[in-house]
């Protein structure tokens, strides 16, 4: 993996790497996973203790919010990236005693087979992950965890104490655009949790 770039958003805990792709008139290569240079990299080190052991590819239409979706036992760190088409990448803070706690970022991510670069989005444990379809998109998730149906949870994104202060000002548009203008999201999303529910939840134990 050739790295070019890892830096923060939003949330320190939060990171997008960006990577090389190898670009000729034939098309492209690139190295998808690489474990020793997630060991070894000093650049990668908050990604030593990622055990990758499954992966998921997803197919969204234009207008589709998938989310907010988290686990635990096991946990689930992730990194995220888009294979091609655009999305807004959403992460909520679900951490109970965290000064951010229930304030979402969010970072928009386009990607097309001609390009030179690749970015990866890292999501930790105690974030609620969703996306946001700008296209027709393909994302693929490399998940530290196995998903478990009887430990998985969401908070949904209709959910008025979300709050969206530490977003960028245009996406306010897309929030609008999310929750006012015929978005698609499926009736499990929509009929997620509530953070104030998700405070009174005792599996919120689990995320501090």
């Amino acid at each position: 993996m050739k790295i070019i770039n890892v830096k923060s958003i939003i949330f320190p805990e939060i990171k997008v790497v960006t990577v090389q792709r190898f670009v000729d008139e034939r098309g492209f290569f690139t190295e998808l996973y690489k474990k020793s240079d997630l060991i070894n990299l000093p650049e990668l080190d908050f990604l030593k203790g990622f055990d990758l052991v499954q992966a998921n590819l997803s197919y969204s239409k234009k207008k589709v919010f998938r989310g907010l979706h988290f686990q635990w036992d096991p946990y689930v760190e992730k990194l995220v990236r888009v294979p091609q088409g655009h999305i807004v990448d959403f992460f909520l803070d679900i951490r109970k005693n965290s000064l951010t706690y229930g304030k979402i970022g969010a970072y928009e991510m386009r990607s097309e087979f001609v390009d030179a670069t690749q970015d990866w989005i890292y999501l930790p444990k105690g974030f609620a992950h969703g996306c946001y379809f700008l296209a027709d998109s393909s994302l693929e998730y490399f998940c530290s965890g196995e998903y478990n149906p009887k430990t998985e949870a969401g908070i949904t994104v209709m959910d008025k104490e979300i709050d969206w202060s530490l977003c960028d000002p245009f996406i306010s548009d897309i929030k609008k655009e999310i929750l006012e203008s015929g978005s698609i999201i499926s009736e499990k999303d929509k009929k997620g949790l509530t953070l104030s529910s998700w405070t009174k939840d005792p599996n919120s134990e689990f995320f501090k």
